[in-house]
């Protein structure tokens, strides 16, 4: 019911995206929420909403995630059997295409993606449970993924357990 006020007030703290973790109790046990929120969202922002699917079978809900309004979805490596296909059909309806990785997932799972997306988030504790403490390798894996990315101009994103205390390493580190 404060929707509007509390998009307005993270706007006015410079918030440049609001993004949502969709969770539907597949490939993480947990439940958030799904588009018809974000439909309902969208009449109170202008601000971009970027996905985070930690669902399975993604591929099955892109269009309805363009169609309420969002602007970057990203999808985990292993709930994505043809990623470079989601990856592109996410970028057909419009949308930036990111890939998510999880804290046991290889960098090298990039590969053969890394053309195709527009932004990587890197999750620096286990999808699917808030609150959980952070994984300080995270902090090498993402000074690794710079190095693996080279020149390229690609979004490094970081989810999970980030907090005053940690926020000094981030910026080394580079996201």
């Amino acid at each position: 019911s404060r929707r509007g006020v509390e998009f307005r007030n993270l706007e006015g703290a410079g918030a440049d995206v609001l993004h949502w973790d969709i969770m539907v109790g597949q490939f993480v046990p947990n439940l958030t929420f799904g588009y018809p929120l974000l439909e309902k969202a969208r009449a109170h922002t202008k601000l971009p909403f970027d996905a985070h699917l930690m669902i399975e079978n993604a591929d099955s809900y892109l269009e309805e995630f363009a169609r309420v309004g969002c602007n970057w979805i990203s999808v985990h490596v292993e709930a994505c059997p043809h990623l470079h296909r989601t990856l592109n059909r996410i970028k057909e309806l419009g949308m930036k295409a990111g890939v998510a990785l999880n804290p046991g997932t290889s960098l090298s799972s990039l590969g053969a993606v890394l053309s195709e997306a527009d932004y990587i988030l890197v999750m620096s504790v286990n999808p699917g449970f808030g609150g959980q403490k952070f994984i300080p390798q995270s902090f090498a894996r993402i000074r690794d993924l710079k190095k693996q990315l080279g020149n390229r101009p690609l979004r490094i994103e970081v989810e999970g357990g980030i907090k005053t205390e940690n926020n000094g390493e981030f910026t080394k580190a580079g996201p």
